[in-house]
């Protein structure tokens, strides 16, 4: 059992990895795409939009389908799309192959999120104790490379295929490879998590449904994460540089520290889980982010601004990991159900973050506009007891005692 855990543990973070890499290629070179399909700035609005819309449709769906279908197959499968969906909004010709490779993108993304996370809730319930911001962290460290890839293309003035050939080339193969360590349940393997899932639609002990009631604050504090973090991505650059008085080079370096910070508290965020418990934990994080915006709606200069937007990913990189891992310790026996469904409002808070700054800064001012993500981080201390470890659910106190001793003393996978 020990080596199979660690195998899937370390498979599902080469997962987490490849998804960061693929998105950052994606999302970073929006301008390259629009120039080579010729979109409109009035028209690019809505294929962006588009791509966090549909999925949400894929979660939703996904939440369907692991009523029959291990989340490892969901996963299996979904991730291969996602790299190839990428190779074609590169490779692509005219408009409708455009937005043919961008729904794929879409849908494919939502099944690979849940699925993604829900095989980390499940593996954190079978090691007992957090590992769920180590997965996520991984994901910054692909965001990284592939955000520094996509600095390459660029730079070297590299059609939008050549730059994304070579990555789908070596993820591709080795995410096929890797997926066949996932391990779905309780380290149980697929027969053993149909079981478990039969269980949980029956009803018996141990098994239940998803009380939407009881999992809405954590669908909340999920969007105003994501709000916050849509407001970094979207706007850092062009609040120091239009507010700020930036230089244009300079107006370049917030995000990318943002996602260094961001790595750097979810690879120590699960030492803290351990030692202070999750709701602890998601306090400090929502002090430390709303603390970083205000700090950025104040600031006298570049500098201080990009202090505080520093501040935003060291205090945000650890809501949501911990949202997800919530969720499945607040229905053990549908947690499949429970974080496709929690998926959903990282999408919400993702559409809805970017326009409510924007809009916010014309009509008002940005240095106000920053406020506005700040309150909204404030309320995840009101639902902060949602993220308590249950007496009748796995982790009395702060973590389980360990059933499975695995990796004792180590710090990554």
């Amino acid at each position: 059992m020990t080596d199979v855990l660690r195998r899937g543990r370390a498979s599902l973070a080469f997962s987490f990895f490849a998804q960061g890499v693929a998105f950052a290629l994606l999302v970073t070179r929006i301008p390259a795409v629009q120039d080579r399909y010729g979109v409109s700035d009035a028209l690019l609005p809505v294929f962006l939009a588009a791509v966090p819309v549909l999925a949400g449709v894929g979660s939703v769906t996904t939440e369907r389908l692991v009523r029959r279908i291990p989340p490892s197959a969901l996963l299996r499968w979904s991730q291969p799309v996602v790299l190839l969906a990428l190779l074609a909004v590169g490779a692509g010709r005219g408009m409708a192959g455009l937005a043919v490779a961008l729904a794929a993108f879409g849908l494919a993304v939502g099944a690979l999120d849940a699925s993604m996370n829900m095989l980390g809730v499940s593996l954190q319930r079978s090691y007992g104790r957090s590992i769920m911001l180590s997965f996520h962290a991984v994901y910054s460290l692909g965001g990284i490379l592939g955000a520094s890839l996509a600095w390459a293309g660029a730079h070297w003035h590299l059609a939008l295929w050549v730059s994304y050939l070579p990555v789908v080339a070596v993820l591709l193969p080795a995410a096929l490879l890797g997926s066949r360590w996932y391990v779905d349940g309780d380290g149980e393997g697929a027969e053993g998590a149909s079981e478990a899932r039969a269980e949980a639609s029956a009803g018996v002990p141990g098994g239940g449904a998803v009380v939407f009631r009881v999992l809405l604050p954590l669908c909340l504090v999920m969007t105003f994460a994501y709000i916050g973090d849509s407001t970094v991505s979207n706007w850092s650059a062009k609040y120091l540089q239009d507010v700020l008085g930036s230089s244009e080079q300079l107006a370049t370096v917030p995000y990318n520290v943002y996602m260094v910070t961001t790595l750097l508290g979810r690879s120590i965020g699960d030492f803290g889980v351990r030692r202070f418990g999750a709701a602890a934990v998601v306090r400090a994080g929502a002090v430390v982010a709303a603390g970083g915006f205000a700090v950025v709606a104040g600031a006298p200069g570049a500098w201080p601004g990009m202090l505080g937007f520093t501040l935003v990913g060291l205090g945000l990189c650890v809501l949501v990991p911990q949202t997800f891992a919530a969720a499945g310790r607040l229905f053990p026996g549908a947690s499949d159900a429970a974080v496709a469904r929690l998926n959903v409002f990282n999408y919400v808070g993702f559409l809805v973050g970017s326009p409510l700054v924007g809009a916010l800064g014309d009509a008002w001012s940005y240095r106000g506009a920053m406020l506005v993500p700040m309150a909204l981080v404030l309320v995840t201390l009101v639902y902060a007891r949602s993220f308590a470890a249950q007496p009748d659910r796995y982790g009395g106190g702060h973590e389980r005692p360990r059933t499975a001793d695995v990796g004792r003393g180590s710090n990554g996978l």
